[in-house]
């Protein structure tokens, strides 16, 4: 976790939409070459590359999954390449979308690993630059000069259930609770529909437990370690 208050800026559909589109016409405005394949970086990249094919009259699409970062802003030691590419790629150009650059080791493990497969070209872009990247990736929609978390409309669900558990603890609360500390900490504004649902996944999933209108943490020992 990186700080236990920080901003969160939510991105909906549109706006992702409308920024995958942005990077799509950057590459048509150089008039280069086509990218022979795109790749997307699971799972963040899905949604965005798919835009960028569309928009660049192209269906040459797969991807690869890494795993560094998982939901609210819960970070793993390094990035790893988790499911490899099942093509070759031996002499084509290629262009590799994921949703954004934080620290920026995402995108420089996945151009390590392709430049294996030896590839003539690799191209990256992303939606969302943060100036705290080691990387800069060749394309991207919008700088993020001031550090906050972004979520997008896919992932919104799951950073969700993360920020609520994160914030359970032994003292019982209620959603409006719930809800009072995601704006005061985190700067985010979600409906009581959306929180509900969330803390009923949590209930589900036992990482938390309902006593009426009240939500606590599980402890450990009931659930056999797993809360």
């Amino acid at each position: 976790m990186i700080s236990h208050s920080f901003p969160v800026q939510l991105v909906s559909w549109e706006d992702s939409a409308r920024l995958a589109r942005s990077l799509a016409r950057f590459l048509k405005e150089e008039r280069t070459r086509q990218p022979d394949l795109v790749i997307a970086i699971g799972r963040g990249g899905y949604v965005p590359a798919r835009v960028v094919c569309d928009e660049l009259l192209t269906t040459h699409l797969t991807s690869i999954r890494l795993e560094h970062w998982g939901p609210a802003a819960s970070r793993k030691e390094t990035a790893l390449v988790q499911y490899p590419l099942a093509c070759s790629v031996e002499g084509m150009d290629l262009l590799v979308i994921d949703d954004v650059t934080d620290t920026g080791e995402t995108l420089m493990t996945a151009v390590d690993y392709l430049h294996q497969l030896r590839p003539a070209r690799i191209r990256t872009g992303v939606l969302h630059h943060k100036i705290s990247s080691a990387f800069t990736p060749d394309y991207y929609a919008e700088l993020v000069t001031n550090w906050r978390w972004v979520i997008y409309p896919w992932a919104v669900h799951e950073d969700l259930c993360g920020f609520l558990e994160l914030e359970l603890t032994k003292k019982p609360v209620s959603l409006s609770d719930l809800r009072e500390l995601l704006q005061e900490r985190y700067e985010m504004h979600v409906s009581s529909q959306h929180i509900s649902n969330a803390a009923e996944d949590l209930v589900r999933m036992r990482r938390a437990i309902r006593h009426g209108d009240l939500y606590v943490k599980p402890d450990e020992e009931v659930f056999g370690g797993e809360a």
